[in-house]
């Protein structure tokens, strides 16, 4: 979580989350739970922290259940990891806004990144709705539940 992060244009985290409604600044998505020499180490990214992240990514995608939920905060709007990341200096933000599955998310983000960075290299909001569709036309993961629950906030490039 170094300021090595402000390099990236894309940054990707696919691993789980936790959504606290009650006390949204501890919600979090889960890093390694230990060092590089092996030692125990607290692994958990919150949300009040990505607040303090200095990024200038052009695209965050957190591939994780649940990660675009939050606290809907009166005169403020929704609390959570998406308005963090964007907080944060992350142009675009890719959520999702329920449990997920990982089988067909890993295909939903192999399809998105080939469109994305691909020959065509599609705007994000385009790359994401090829990807759902290309998911969609697999009979496997037809159910909305399999690709509907991610989506992209901020600009729409």
């Amino acid at each position: 979580m170094s300021d090595d992060l402000s390099k990236y244009r894309i940054i990707h985290f696919a691993t789980h989350s936790f959504l606290d409604s009650t006390h949204p600044e501890l919600s979090s998505i889960a890093l390694s739970m230990l060092d590089q020499q092996g030692r125990p180490q607290n692994g958990f990214l919150r949300s009040h922290e990505v607040f303090n992240l200095k990024l200038g990514a052009e695209l965050v995608v957190l591939s994780g259940c649940r990660t675009g939920l939050g606290k809907e905060v009166k005169g403020e709007g929704l609390y959570g990891m998406t308005r963090g990341f964007m907080y944060a200096g992350s142009k675009r933000v890719v959520v999702s806004l329920w449990d997920v599955q990982d089988q067909a998310t890993a295909r939903l983000m192999t399809d998105f990144y080939k469109e994305l960075l691909g020959p065509r290299q599609s705007p994000t909001a385009a790359a994401l709705r090829a990807a759902q569709i290309a998911i969609w036309r697999d009979a496997r993961w037809q159910a909305p539940y399999y690709w509907a629950a991610f989506v992209l906030q901020g600009e729409p490039k």
